[in-house]
Parts: structure tokens; sequence; C-alpha cells
């Protein structure tokens, strides 16, 4: 039997690139998705052209409602939850720091911080009844030790949160047997520098990096799924930079 790995915020980006180099490795792929249906069940695709199980799972996961339908699906699904890639987030338009609506605080802070809270309860509640162990990699930001100043702050405090939980529950779950790590990406080319309204960012600050270049998806993605395989076997606890230097 497949064992499953589910990806928050699935459909694009990393989350996309992830699923897709996760059933090349062998995972079934619980793909979660907010409200892009279409580009959801591209990625679904992809995942069974690999010779994968794909699940699609649709759900908020900044809601505890949204979750909750989230790990029912997994649950009725019959899999064994192996693995949890929290992946969603957003971010807010550029904007210096007194410009930053209540709106924007709570968004950036129930999905970035609040989803992936609640996901990776769930995930370690069930990992435990399984007593096979497992792994979690949590999708933080080099923005964390960045700061994002005149860009996105609560962005970068909110990636702070998630590398302050990957250490705290690395160290609560690990003689459990589940290993908990993060990524943190650096510029990476995806259209969430067009969603803050920053569409040449990319191009703007690549020659600023080490390596004079943003990253892809599909760098970060190989990263997550070493730290989800047993190369990473002694790996708990780690913030791992994917930034070329930065």
């Amino acid at each position: 039997m497949q064992q499953l790995v589910l990806i928050t915020g699935a459909s694009r980006g990393i989350g996309a690139a992830t699923a897709t180099l996760a059933a090349e490795q062998g995972y079934a792929v619980g793909i979660n998705y907010r409200s892009d249906t279409d580009a959801a069940a591209d990625v679904a695709r992809a995942v069974e052209a690999a010779g994968a199980r794909a699940l699609l799972l649709p759900g908020d996961v900044s809601t505890e409602a949204g979750v909750a339908a989230v790990f029912e699906d997994v649950d009725a699904s019959g899999l064994e939850l192996a693995a949890l890639v929290n992946n969603a987030g957003v971010v807010g338009r550029v904007a210096p720091f007194t410009e930053y609506t209540t709106e924007r605080l709570r968004r950036t802070f129930e999905v970035n911080v609040l989803g992936a809270f609640l996901c990776a309860r769930e995930a370690v509640s069930r990992m435990l009844r399984q007593h096979a162990g497992g792994a979690i990699v949590n999708v933080s930001s080099a923005a964390a030790r960045l700061g994002s100043p005149h860009e996105f702050i609560d962005y970068a405090a909110s990636k702070g949160a998630i590398d302050t939980m990957t250490l705290g529950l690395a160290r609560e779950v690990g003689e459990r047997g589940i290993r908990v790590n993060a990524v943190r990406p650096g510029l990476i080319d995806t259209t969430i520098h067009a969603s803050a309204g920053a569409p040449d960012r990319v191009e703007r600050m690549a020659p600023g990096i080490p390596m004079q270049r943003a990253g892809t998806v599909s760098e970060v993605a190989s990263t997550i799924l070493w730290l989800l395989s047993d190369g990473a076997s002694y790996v708990n606890g780690a913030l791992l930079d994917v930034a070329g230097g930065r």
C-alpha cells in the first residue's frame, strides 16, 4: 500500500512541484486546495501519470472546519498518513508597515500560522495512533530571518512563528518517531510575486543573491522530499535554507 503525503496548498507553485515529485518517489499524494479546482485537478493528473494515487482534498486550512474536512477525507481514503507538508500560505501586497490593515494581518496569520498548527495537530494525532512514526515539513521562508522590510513584515513574522513551532514540535514528538523540519525558501520564481503587486521582483532582486539567480520550485520540492525520506532519518528540528546563499 502506498503511504500518503498530505500537501496543503498543493494546486500551484512549490506545493504542486512537491506533489509531482512525491508521486515519482512512490507516495500517494493528498492534494489540498482552497478554491482552484481546475489547477488541483491538473496536479492530480500529473500525480496519476507518475503512477501514484491522487486524493483531491478541498478545504480552507485557515479554519477549523476546513481542516476537519481535509482530514476526514484522509481518514476515509484507507491510506496511512506518513507525511505532512505544511505549504499553504498567503502574502499581502508589497506595502510599508504603516499601511497594514487588520484584515490583512488576520488573513496572513490565520493561513500561515493557524493553518499550519491545526494541520500539524491533526497529522501528529494520526501518526501517534498509527505507531509508525512520520515526518512533517513546514514551508517557512528566508523572510523569517531577513524581516522583509518595506515589503511584508507580517509575512516574515508569520514564518518566524513557523520556525519556532518547528523547533518545539520536533523536540516534543521526536521520541515518538515523528520528525519535524522546515525549509526556508529564499527568492523563488513563482507567481507569488505578481500576486503581491511586484511582478518584477525576481529580476530586480536576483543580482543581490550570491548565486545571482532565483531558485525554482523543483529545487525546493527536492529538498522537501529529502527531508521526508529515510536519507534524512537523523534530521529533526532543522531549519534548512534554500536561498542561494542569501
